[in-house]
């Protein structure tokens, strides 16, 4: 089929149609697809389209975010949930859900942190993985995201992560190759951002080397929306389809790279077919006649919701709670209106949504009121706060919903603290006070400080619980359910606890990664710091004993035993110490390096086995470019948490010594205190000068930069500054958080993406007129711009009038170049 295609019918092939479609060659019976959002939830718009979430989609089942899935370390669960997303896609004629995400939480202000699995590499791949395979059992392909380093929204689009080999294969790339190798998705999202000076959508490193020749990826990569740079470095690196549409504009520069021999047409043919792959694949996905069933699907998110919640805390076997406990006081705004989603483009628009309070009044407890407590969004009321404190008189338990509001958790926006809101806080003070057991229900997709841990009985951390989370909440409170969600990354007892704290989000062109390897636990147990709760911390209802381990250097068996009275599930975590941690080696304390479940009733046991995962024992040796299996003798540790080791034993492994090249003489990536890391040490251990981190405000800006690069330079820059953020602030004033953040979206795009995700409105020539304006000629930009908008209004009713004609086939409009020229994309 490729052969009887024409260069620029395999060109238009390259690009979307439309903001959700692919295009169709109707002359070879090639179809358009449809690729749509959904990690939780599809996302598919019937109206107007966006990327943001802006506008409203067809309804469809929320389940719970990949934040709240992770902490049931079940991934036959995930499977399951996935394999409802690919029916709901398939009966909704998608045939490529965005998802799933599994970025790692480097930082726990990340505002997509909702999106993602975990901290560690393992968990993560092993979750992704397994949603893979369910989405795809329905004929729908996955898209695992965003392919590498997408660690930060702050400048997401021209950020360049300046991350050192060990680092990005150990932590960065290790859950991928996971989900690639075991989930085997059909195609895979490029990330927006710089990987170590080369975007990643056009890195050969990452997308041929890596993910094709290395780990066996057989599909096609897509870019994530708007976020092709060079196009035909593109599709050299690997990248087969651009979305959304360019109008275009893309497509013909393909021609003419072919045409100058800039590009290798056999280049172009490989990605086309890569294309049709994906098309011939989910064919099944677009036959007529599949459909989805809801009530199902909303009984298998309340399910899911059930089995994700954490309990972090129960004094005195508070929970759960039981009419004998007296009058239930249920108080904060979360109980009535539900936080259980995050925004951006995974934002759903469910089929219905639970909510705790009418589940906890119809259970057979007591529940003599409720008052909201506070304003969603940090605005004092005094008179909330006594309408709350009165109610809690009156009660001999309180259940407090607190947590994040819609405005803290979106894409494209890192959250500014880790802190509750001070209203919140202020409530809960005044609610300790009291003569009253007080039970705190969290809401949020990341973790928060807790200053108030010790002074209440009972933490239930619900995540978000997607639509059927208030649901699962109250059966959790009131036993019906037995908590079984353990913590998929690590609470902090302050955001100065975390190693990148000093300077994550803060920096313009680059993001360092100093820490290195050490990030979550990692560095948590390298150092020895206090933590609020440990890397897989989780309470239950019931006692499980752990006896009986017997390791070998391929896995573990444990006998687990259920101590208590009632059933349970206990997530068995078998962590690897290292050999080389008494000597100060370069290498995290311990890993987590294999998982299992085990549900059992009271007074039952049961031997789990365990398999170690591949790379147990390994190192990344950046000199070698490979993975090396280090000899030594090793912990094998056996527990419920990073921290809570119920039993250990030794394995002698065999391999080599070293990890190979120059030995590590900074002390600081030793001992683990990479906090006090600096330039000079970063720089031994990249082996090169880090890259400017700020941007260079004497020179003019590019279609590379971003509109954020506008801000202090004066005259129509800054008026363009200005109204950005005056408009982002005023929607936020106006409670509208997520209008407000789409429009501070506006601020991370490059210059050159304002053309490319117009829609055709806006031509390259059009940009250039901008572009002089900001950089201070306005009145001759704004002449520009203006004739190159007529020029472009002729060209489009000239087109119409002929019936249209292929981008790679019409007469471009010839502009006179300005000066000085602005840099290419």
């Amino acid at each position: 089929m490729i052969s009887e295609m024409t260069l620029a019918e395999k060109a238009s092939l390259m690009s979307g149609e439309n903001f959700w479609n692919t295009k169709s060659l109707d002359r070879l019976g090639v179809p358009a697809i449809m690729l749509t959002d959904g990690p939780h939830g599809l996302r598919k718009q019937g109206g107007a389209a966006d990327h943001l979430g802006l506008h409203a989609s067809l309804p469809a089942t929320c389940f719970p975010p990949a934040a709240t899935l992770a902490s049931s370390w079940s991934p036959a669960l995930v499977e399951r949930v996935g394999t409802a997303l690919g029916a709901e896609a398939a009966a909704a004629d998608v045939s490529v859900l965005l998802g799933p995400g599994l970025n790692i939480k480097r930082n726990p202000l990340g505002g997509r942190s909702f999106e993602y699995f975990s901290e560690d590499p393992l968990l993560s791949g092993s979750m992704a993985a397994a949603m893979i395979r369910g989405i795809q059992s329905q004929g729908v392909a996955a898209s695992a995201k965003h392919f590498a380093v997408n660690s930060q929204e702050t400048h997401r689009m021209s950020i360049d992560e300046v991350v050192d080999e060990r680092a990005l294969h150990e932590t960065y790339l290790e859950g991928f190759r996971i989900a690639v190798t075991q989930g085997q998705p059909w195609t895979v999202m490029s990330s927006y951002n710089k990987v170590n000076g080369t975007y990643a959508n056009e890195n050969h490193a990452l997308l041929t080397t890596i993910l094709l020749e290395n780990w066996g990826f057989d599909g096609l990569v897509v870019t994530d929306w708007g976020g092709n740079n060079d196009r035909v470095a593109g599709l050299r690196a690997g990248n087969a389809l651009e979305m959304p549409s360019t109008d275009g504009v893309t497509d013909a520069e393909i021609v003419a790279a072919v045409e100058s021999g800039e590009l290798d047409e056999a280049v172009l043919d490989a990605r086309v077919g890569e294309l049709l792959t994906l098309i011939e694949r989910t064919r099944s996905a677009r036959e007529p006649g599949a459909t989805a069933d809801l009530n199902a699907h909303h009984a298998l998110a309340t399910d899911a919701a059930r089995r994700s919640a954490v309990l972090l805390r129960n004094e005195g076997a508070t929970l759960p709670l039981t009419p004998d406990h007296g009058p239930v006081a249920v108080i904060g705004d979360f109980a009535a209106t539900p936080r259980y989603q995050g925004a951006g483009s995974s934002l759903v628009n469910p089929t219905r949504v639970d909510d705790a309070l009418g589940a906890l009044r119809a259970s057979a407890l007591d529940v003599v009121g409720y008052e909201p407590g506070f304003h969603r969004r940090d605005k004092p009321s005094a008179r909330l706060r006594r309408r709350a404190v009165d109610l809690a008189r009156r009660a001999q338990t309180v259940v407090l919903f607190l947590g994040l509001d819609e405005s803290a958790e979106a894409e494209a926006v890192d959250r500014a603290h880790l802190r509750l809101a001070h209203n919140q806080l202020e409530l809960v003070r005044d609610l300790v006070a009291l003569d009253a057991r007080i039970v705190v229900v969290l809401a949020g997709g990341a973790p928060v400080e807790l200053p108030f841990a010790e002074d209440v009985d009972a933490i239930l951390h619900g995540y978000l619980g997607g639509q059927g989370g208030g649901a699962a909440i109250a059966e959790l409170l009131t036993g019906v359910a037995n908590p079984a969600g353990r913590l998929a990354e690590t609470l902090p007892l302050t955001y100065a606890d975390v190693p990148s704290s000093e300077d994550f989000g803060r920096t313009e062109a680059t993001s360092e990664h100093r820490e290195s390897i050490y990030l979550g636990y990692r560095y948590y147990d390298k150092v020895g710091a206090p933590v609020r709760y440990p890397f897989g911390h989780g309470l239950s209802y019931t006692t499980f004993e752990h006896r009986d381990l017997v390791a070998t250097d391929a896995g573990v068996r444990v006998t687990v035993t259920n101590t208590g009275d009632r059933e349970g599930t206990e997530t068995v975590q078998v962590y690897i110490e290292n050999p080389g941690e008494a000597r100060g080696e370069f290498r995290a304390a311990r890993e987590l390096r294999g998982f299992a479940q085990v549900t059992l009733a009271p007074g039952e046991s049961a031997e789990v086995a365990i398999a170690y995962a591949e790379h147990a024992f390994g190192v990344y040796d950046p000199v070698a470019g490979a993975w090396r299996t280090v000899a030594g003798d090793y912990g094998v540790l056996v527990g419920a948490s990073s921290r809570d080791i119920r039993d250990r034993a030794t394995v002698t492994v065999a391999g080599e010594t070293g990890v190979g090249g120059e030995p590590m003489r900074v002390q600081h990536y030793l001992d683990g205190h990479v906090e006090r890391v600096v330039t000079a040490d970063f720089e031994e251990l990249l082996g090169r000068e880090v890259p400017p981190s700020t941007w260079d405000r004497s020179a003019p800006l590019t279609r590379d930069d971003i509109v954020a690069q506008t801000q202090g330079r004066g005259g129509f820059a800054s008026l363009l500054h200005g109204l950005i953020t005056t408009t982002s602030a005023a929607l936020m004033a106006l409670g509208r958080p997520h209008a407000s953040n789409n429009v501070r979206f506006a601020l991370d795009l490059p210059f050159r993406s304002i053309a490319r995700m117009s829609g055709g409105r806006v031509d390259d020539a059009m940009l250039d007129g901008l572009l002089t304006m900001v950089n201070g000629r306005f009145w001759r930009g704004a002449r520009h711009t203006f004739t190159a908008w007529r020029a472009h209004r002729r060209a489009a009713r000239g087109s119409r009038r002929t019936g249209g004609a292929s981008p790679a086939e019409a007469t471009p409009i010839t502009t006179t170049p300005l000066s000085p020229a602005p840099k290419e994309g």
